[in-house]
Formats: C-alpha cells, sequence, structure tokens
C-alpha cells in the first residue's frame, strides 16, 4: 500500500478550519455594525448598500454559511476520514468544495448590499448563486457519503448519522423552497405564492435552522466532546434515539413562525405541537453531551476548550427548551414580532452554534498543524469575554422582546392603545446600546481567537496523520 493512500487527507480541512475564523469576523463585524445603527440610525450613513436592510441579510448569510457553514465543511471532512479510517473519496471534489463555498460567500458579499435578493429568509441570494450553492452541495455530498461507503470500520459512528442527516435535509430544502422563475440576471419570482410561498419558507427557514444549523453541530458535539474530555458518549443508544427522534420531528416544526398569519389554523397547531414534541429529543442530547463528562467533570477547571463544548451544549438545551416555548400560541401571541426572537435565535446561534464551533476549531488547529495552541490563556479569556458578550446581548433581548409585547398590547379602557409605536422604540433605546455592546464583546472574543490561531499556525507546520491499518482498526 503506497504512502498516499495512508495519510488522512488535511489540506481542505485546513483551509476550511482557517476560513471559520475569518468568515466568523466578518459576519459578526456586519453584526455588531447593524446593532448599533439600531440604537444609533446614523450609522446607516444615508448610503443604500451600508442600511439595515441591505446589511442584515449579508450578516445572517456571513455567519450561518460563511462561519457555520465552513465550520460544518471542515468538521465533517476530519471526523468522517478519522471514524471511517480512510482518505477523503475524490479528494479533487473536496477541494472544488472549498473553493465554490468561497465563491458563494464572496458573491453573497457583492449581490446583497447592492439589493440583489428573492427576499426570502436564509434563502436571499439570487437564481444563478442558488444554482452553485446545488452544486457544490451535490459534491459535498459525493465526497461525505463516498467516504462512508469506502470506509474500513464497518460501524458508522452517530456524529456521521448527524452530518448526513444535514447534508441530505439541506439539499432538500434548498432545492424545493429556491424554486423560482428567472427574469432577468438578477431577479427571478418564487413558483410559490402568497400563503403557500410563506409556508414552504418556514418549512425551510426552520429546518436549516433545525439541520444546518442542529444536526450537523451535533455531528460536532458528539465528536469532539468525548475526544476532548478523553471519555465516551454517556449514551451510546440514546444518541441513536436523539438522532432518529429529531430527524422525524424537526421537519414539522416550521409552521409556528406563522401563527395568527393566513395559514390554517390546524397547520399552525400541527407546528406548535411538533415543536413541543422536539423539546424531548432535544434535551436527551443535551443531557448526553454533558453527562459525557461524567467522571471527568474537574477536567472543566483547567480546560478552556472544554469550557467551550460544554457551555454550547447548555445554550443549546437553553434554546431548545425556549423555542418549543415560543411556539405555544398563547405565548406566541406576545412574543411574535419582537426582539424576544432576536435573543432565542442568538441563544443559539451565539450560545450553541458558535461556541461549539470555536471549541472545535481550538481542538482542530493544533491537530491540523502539528503543533500545541499558542497560548491556553488567551483562550480561557476569549471563553469568559463571549459569555459575557452572549448574556447581555440576550438578556437586554428577553427583556426588551417582552416589554415591546406588553407596551404593544396595552389598551386604555375606552379601547384605544395606551402607547404609540414611537414610544415603544424609544423605550427599546438602552437595551439596543446593552445589545450591541454584547455583539461587539462577542467579536472582541473572535480578534483574541483570530491572534491566538495566526501565532499556532506559525509555529506550525502542516500536519501529516496515518490512517490505522485494518488490522489494527478496531
Amino acid at each position: 500500500m503506497n504512502n498516499e493512500t495512508m495519510t488522512y487527507d488535511y489540506s481542505v480541512v485546513r483551509q476550511f478550519a482557517i476560513m471559520t475564523v475569518v468568515l466568523g469576523i466578518v459576519g459578526m463585524l456586519v453584526g455588531v455594525l447593524i446593532a448599533s445603527q439600531m440604537a444609533w440610525p446614523v450609522l446607516n450613513f444615508d448610503t443604500p448598500w451600508l442600511s439595515f436592510g441591505r446589511l442584515r441579510p449579508l450578516h445572517t448569510n456571513a455567519v450561518v454559511f460563511g462561519f457555520g457553514g465552513s465550520a460544518l465543511f471542515a468538521t465533517s471532512y476530519y471526523v468522517v476520514q478519522r471514524t471511517c479510517h480512510v482518505r477523503l473519496f475524490a479528494p479533487l471534489l473536496a477541494k472544488f468544495t472549498f473553493w465554490g463555498w468561497m465563491l458563494i460567500i464572496v458573491s453573497a458579499v457583492v449581490t446583497l448590499p447592492m439589493g440583489l435578493t428573492s427576499s426570502k429568509e436564509y434563502a436571499e441570494l439570487e437564481w444563478p448563486i442558488d444554482i452553485l450553492i446545488t452544486v457544490v452541495w451535490i459534491a459535498y455530498a459525493v465526497v461525505f457519503f463516498g467516504t462512508i461507503a469506502k470506509r474500513r470500520v464497518k460501524h458508522i459512528y452517530v456524529a456521521n448519522w448527524f452530518f448526513g442527516a444535514f447534508i441530505l435535509t439541506v439539499a432538500m430544502l434548498h432545492v424545493v423552497n429556491s424554486a423560482a422563475l428567472p427574469v432577468s440576471m438578477f431577479k427571478s419570482y418564487s413558483v410559490y405564492s402568497g400563503v403557500q410561498d410563506a409556508m414552504v419558507q418556514w418549512w425551510y427557514g426552520h429546518n436549516a435552522v433545525g439541520f444546518f444549523l442542529t444536526a450537523g453541530f451535533l455531528g460536532i458535539m458528539y465528536y469532539f466532546i468525548p475526544k476532548q474530555a478523553g471519555r465516551p458518549v454517556y449514551s451510546y443508544r440514546l444518541s441513536v434515539v436523539h438522532f432518529w427522534a429529531l430527524s422525524f420531528t424537526y421537519i414539522w416544526a416550521g409552521p409556528h413562525h406563522l401563527h395568527y398569519t393566513a395559514l390554517p389554523d390546524w397547520t399552525q397547531s400541527l407546528g406548535m405541537v411538533f415543536s413541543l414534541i422536539l423539546l424531548a429529543p432535544s434535551w436527551g442530547g443535551m443531557i448526553n453531551g454533558i453527562m459525557t463528562l461524567s467522571g471527568a467533570w474537574e477536567k472543566l477547571r483547567t480546560d478552556p476548550v472544554l469550557k467551550f463544548l460544554i457551555v454550547s451544549v447548555s445554550f443549546y438545551g437553553m434554546s431548545t427548551f425556549e423555542g418549543p416555548m415560543m411556539a405555544i400560541k398563547t405565548v406566541n401571541a406576545l412574543s411574535h414580532y419582537t426582539d424576544w426572537t432576536i435573543g432565542h435565535v442568538h441563544s443559539g446561534a451565539l450560545g450553541w452554534v458558535a461556541m461549539v464551533s470555536i471549541g472545535a476549531m481550538y481542538f482542530l488547529i493544533p491537530k491540523l498543524f502539528d503543533t500545541e495552541m499558542y497560548s491556553k490563556k488567551l483562550i480561557e479569556t476569549h471563553f469568559w469575554i463571549a459569555t459575557i458578550g452572549i448574556v447581555l446581548y440576550i438578556t437586554s433581548m428577553w427583556i426588551s422582546g417582552i416589554m415591546q409585547g406588553l407596551m404593544w398590547r396595552a389598551i386604555n379602557n375606552d379601547g384605544t392603545l395606551t402607547y404609540s409605536f414611537v414610544e415603544s422604540v424609544q423605550a427599546m433605546h438602552p437595551f439596543y446600546i446593552v445589545r450591541a455592546s454584547g455583539g461587539l464583546l462577542f467579536l472582541t472574543g473572535m480578534l483574541i481567537m483570530a491572534y491566538n490561531i495566526s501565532k499556532t499556525i506559525a509555529q506550525g507546520k502542516a500536519a501529516v496523520a496515518t490512517i490505522p491499518q485494518p488490522a489494527a482498526a478496531h
């Protein structure tokens, strides 16, 4: 057997790992700017491409698909090789996924500030870019499932089940929701209309959260927490139940975004019921992640990487309790259209997705560059700055959101509204300043990470890891 087949393919993993940090900074920088615009509108600079309406989709695309997507590509390519004891299938195709994905991100950075948008949340990119996404995604699926098909280990580790489900489901969601009739190079119209369009959009939108931002990152949790803790998964049986329950339940929860709209009542109620059921598998997974530390709790005191990973799972638990609760129609009557929703999204996005990605990158990068992290102290500093930033962000949005909801529905004895809309906006102002400060802290943490990781890469070299031979496989 020649040496080529004896070593893992880390080059594409390295590229995606580095871009995770870079795109995290870019996306969060735009986030801090638009959060600041909400507090100080003058920061729009009277410039169309710097306005909130154009930068907000750029922020979500950069953090979800740029930062989050790069983290998922990097970790899935790493984990599938390590757990299957083989090199990546079709390495040239894997390279194509990297450059193709970067081209998609650059296209978003150019088109969204120009106002070229399909106006569908998390699916704003216009039809030529949608086609490129589909091509890159098919290539990704071929590389990932091809690697699993040629595995030397009979067992398919649970992290790969989550990665696989995320790849297949996102493909289906993207193609169906983005179906459109192009009328020019940069303009198309959805093939759906009215409430059907909204229904398809939130079937896509909530499952982008459910599979892109949950199942994929659970794949990260199930590999990196046991690795960093040096402990086996707490319950392998629970992880399989978690997988199937999540896969069957999440797909129905989308209508909870459309309570009190033109969507039929029964569809809204179905979305609510499935959202409530979803609490069980989500908490099963959270308990499984945290209990993996059984017998190794003391490691949390000294290991900042483990802090990132475990705190992320705690935020996963909190967000997956809050989501079903907000899906209850009576709660939603208060929370709908308020900042509470933004607080909920960011407890998941910053607390769960970003923290678990950061922990995984701190684990991965020294391995990919055959060295130790430059500074453990800086990881610890990053952890505390990021955690304080998240807490400021989500608590300010909870308070602001509940206050908004109460102000909007307050009525006088004669049935007139107690507060004008402008009064509710005035009342939100201090909370928007706190939100922007929390975001700025989180961004500062990412800059510390970038410094630490660049120093780590500078002192290391491209790692070469050998694949265990079948006789030695376990």
